[in-house]
């Protein structure tokens, strides 16, 4: 499995952009774009290179967490999988492409889409000295998502809610016509996240495709209000983090909603852990998604290796073997 931590190249680079500049300018406006980003706004106001670094800082590590947890829970479910080429859907900064990178060392073909000209040059300083990374193609022109070629791999992070409530059901289907393989689409973990995630599932779902992580089945979500499916990633803060955000926590986690798709069925053997599994010394109990629903379920001490196993169940984990 991919390490949730930015990869120690990508990290240098950061440290290399940051050099001579003011970390208190930074924090400024790191600050104002995060208050657009929540008030429902989107990347707008990064209009240049110290702005669009600012962005970075915040949010490259909690988005590379995120995208990099469900590229391992993909490969757990398609180990055999070996894309050639990605494309990266709103791809600011790069981020989707590093952890899909890290995660497939069978890509080649890295195609960027944005419509921010400073993150998408953000991005290809990142990568400059990357040996494949720095070979990616990028376009920031909106008609792009309809002209360039399908990908074996198509990633889209924290971009559905950024769209208009008219134009997803498009963008659902853009996304989908450019997906030669796989498609992930990684939202918030919040309940407005999660029933982003749940339209484009069920949409597509319509439209021939199938569910490979996290849901163990094509069905529809058998969890209804207030439970709403999402899963946590914890993650280490870099210095120049912690200085920007002026946390005083050396770790986060960085909720998300998400769903991979495929064109062809996966083979599923598994059920998934919905929350934090409560381990007691009498036993251990764990609200699973199984392919025949929910399951409340309950490994007693007494099986001894059962309950072994169950100690070491963590949300968000695929659990091949619930007996």
């Amino acid at each position: 499995m991919t390490s949730p931590s930015l990869p120690s190249d990508l990290r240098a680079a950061l440290d290399g952009k940051l050099d001579g500049l003011s970390r208190q300018d930074i924090a400024a406006r790191a600050a104002l774009i995060s208050k657009t980003y929540r008030d429902g706004g989107n990347s707008i106001t990064i209009k240049s290179e110290v702005d669009a670094l600012a962005y970075a800082l915040v949010r490259m590590p909690a988005t590379y967490a995120a995208v990099t947890a469900c590229l391992n829970a993909l490969l757990e479910a398609r180990p055999d999988l070996t894309p050639q080429s990605l494309l990266d859907v709103g791809a600011g900064p790069g981020t989707g492409s590093w952890a899909a990178a890290e995660a497939f060392a069978s890509l080649r073909q890295f195609m960027l889409l944005d419509i921010n000209a400073a993150l998408l040059t953000l991005a290809r300083d990142l990568s400059r000295d990357h040996p494949r990374l720095s070979a990616m193609t990028y376009r920031r022109d909106p008609a792009a998502l309809d002209e360039v070629e399908a990908a074996d791999l198509v990633i889209a992070s924290y971009l559905i809610g950024e769209t208009g409530y008219a134009e997803r059901h498009q963008l659902t289907e853009r996304l989908w016509a450019r997906t030669r393989d796989t498609l992930l689409v990684v939202e918030p973990g919040t309940p407005a996240g999660y029933q982003r995630i749940i339209a484009l599932r069920a949409q597509l779902i319509e439209s021939g495709a199938h569910v490979v992580a996290p849901c163990p089945h094509d069905l529809e979500c058998p969890l209804s209000k207030p439970d709403w499916c999402h899963f946590a990633q914890r993650l280490p803060r870099l210095r120049a983090h912690i200085q920007v955000k002026g946390a005083e926590l050396p770790f986060e986690d960085e909720k998300f909603s998400y769903v991979v798709l495929s064109r062809e069925p996966a083979p599923r053997h598994f059920s998934r852990v919905l929350a934090p599994p409560d381990v007691g010394k009498v036993e251990v109990s764990a609200r699973l998604c199984t392919a025949d629903g929910l399951e409340n379920a309950k490994v007693p001490r007494r099986d001894k290796p059962a309950y072994a196993k169950a100690r070491r169940w963590r949300w968000g984990e695929a659990v091949v073997d619930k007996s």
